[in-house]
Parts: structure tokens; sequence; C-alpha cells
């Protein structure tokens, strides 16, 4: 069994919690508020038709816009009142309940590597800190010769800029491209959200 994750801790503290985060991007959706800033990213990275793995994708929002895009996606949360709800308002895409830090998804019979990794939402902040390193050399394990992974998360949440980008060397990942918003505006040493675009 692998570390917990502080996501996993959280919902067993809080049982609504899911529920609850689900709702709220519900809300904001049904209000008009843009939530697809992280997949506009991804997919001017990408051909159409490209293989998008939703990697952290909680109710689907950024996996949604991607398949609606004209990619095939896949998205995988740990969480499974998360991937029910991703079933439920985007069908399309395939959506597995998994943990990131054992990802294998030949074992469910999706065989074929993918042209972008997107982890967007925080979601590397959320994981147990023993299992980083691993669910990065997962990721770039299931990318495709040229894939490249989009991952970003902000800072003053218990992992350090400079310990990911390391971790992500640990896992075989460079940085193609250092952001410090998923619009564009470029990484510099004081910004407080970083997005890392690795090959």
């Amino acid at each position: 069994m692998v570390e917990q994750s502080a996501w996993t801790q959280i919902t067993q503290q809080d049982p609504g919690h899911s529920a609850a985060y689900v709702q709220r991007f519900r809300t904001m959706a049904e209000q008009g508020k843009d939530l697809a800033g992280e997949a506009r990213l991804v997919d001017a990275m990408l051909p159409r038709g490209a293989r998008v793995l939703d990697a952290g994708c909680g109710p689907g929002r950024v996996g949604a816009f991607l398949a609606d895009a004209g990619h095939e996606v896949v998205g995988v949360d740990g969480d499974p009142v998360l991937i029910a709800a991703a079933e439920e308002d985007h069908p399309g895409p395939r959506w597995i309940v998994g943990d990131l830090a054992e990802l294998d998804l030949p074992a469910h019979g999706i065989t074929e590597p993918f042209d972008a990794i997107v982890c967007a939402g925080n979601v590397m902040t959320f994981l147990a800190p023993g299992t980083r390193v691993e669910v990065l050399r997962r990721l770039r394990g299931h990318l495709a010769p040229g894939g490249r992974a989009a991952i970003g998360f902000g800072a003053g949440r218990g992992y350090p800029f400079e310990e990911f980008l390391a971790d992500a060397q640990a896992a075989g990942l460079v940085p193609d491209l250092m952001l410090s918003t998923w619009d564009l505006r470029p990484f510099t040493p004081d910004a407080d959200f970083l997005v890392a675009v690795l090959r």
C-alpha cells in the first residue's frame, strides 16, 4: 500500500469534501466562469486527435474541454466521487479511479502512450511526499516519444518549486518551458505559481 495522499486524508476526515468540491465547480460552470485555461494551453501544444492523459482529473473539467477539442482523453483520479462526477457531467473520455503513484494504464487495456499529460489543480501538492518522484516517473513512463507533461501548482503548499524540479529530473523529465500562469506569463523567481512543461 502506498503512502496516503493529503487528499485522501482530507476526504476521510470530511466525507462531504469531495461532493462539495464537485458542486463548487458545477456552480462556477453555471456562472460562466472560465474553467478551461489549463486545457487551452495543452490544446495549443498538440495536433488534432492527440492522446492526452489528465492526471488527477478531478470531476473532469480539463479533460472534457480537450475531448471536445477533438483529442482522445483518459482521466485518472484517486477519488471515486470525483470520477463519478466526471462520468456524469462529461461522458466521452475514459475516466478511471486510480492512484497516480501506482499508475499502470496498460493494466486497464490502455497500451498506447500519450502525446501530452496535464496535471492541473494543484494535484502535485496533494500527493504524499514519499510518492512524488514515483508519480513523476510513472507519468514519464506513459509519455510517447516527444510527448510533454504540463504540470501546474501554487507556491506555499508544502512542495517548493526547486524540490519539484529536482524530483522531475530524478524521474527523467526536464523543463521545456517554465511559466508562472496557465496563460503563458513567464516564470520569475518570485512567482507564486509554476506551470512546468516537461519532456
